[in-house]
């Protein structure tokens, strides 16, 4: 008679793979993808209108194109100048001509203000790498966020994130974030 070969118990083997499991999935962080913040204009319904007349003083012109080269109102840039030129544009500290044009404004908790007219506008060729998008992105987004501290600290004495919600309404009404991004053109024909 053949001996009998004894079985493993494997119950217990299902459950500690599924110990395991759990385990990494719930230690594990997974990279989310956080996107670019941008507030779009309320919804229009299909009626015919003219887009808005702007001096052409009022806008700062950004344009990419497929080679990755950055130009600011016409003239070839490098991407690292581009936050301190946002800066002087919008703020436009000594008021020249060719600089945004300013209006009084009264918001709640500063009261009547300066709030510049100037409007950003990007566009980019169809052949812009990812990196140069995000790059140029950044260096609007921390612009923005730069004259919001400055704003902030001026008025509270604190960083714009360290405000209130309400001090922080009042801070975007000052220094409104106006990207203009235009669709991206095919220019090179890729």
């Amino acid at each position: 008679m053949a001996k009998k070969t004894p079985e493993i118990n494997a119950s217990s083997t299902a459950d500690i793979a599924f110990l395991l499991l759990t385990f990494f999935l719930m230690t594990t962080s997974m990279n989310v993808d956080s996107g670019l913040f941008r507030r779009l204009p309320p919804y229009q319904p299909d009626v015919e209108q003219n887009p808005p007349k702007y001096a052409k003083r009022n806008i700062l012109q950004v344009l990419v194109n497929r080679n990755n080269q950055l130009a600011i109102n016409g003239e070839i840039a490098d991407v690292s100048t581009l936050k301190d030129r946002t800066i002087e544009f919008i703020l436009n500290p000594s008021n020249r001509d060719d600089l945004p044009q300013k209006e009084i404004k009264t918001i709640d908790l500063f009261g009547p203000v300066e709030v510049s007219k100037g409007i950003v506008s990007l566009q980019s060729d169809k052949g812009t790498s990812y990196e140069m998008y995000i790059a140029v992105q950044d260096q609007l987004t921390a612009a923005y966020n730069e004259m919001r501290n400055m704003k902030a600290n001026e008025k509270w004495g604190k960083n714009f994130n360290d405000l209130s919600p309400e001090q922080q309404e009042a801070v975007r009404d000052v220094i409104p974030m106006a990207v203009s991004e235009a669709e991206p053109k095919n220019v090179g024909g890729k």
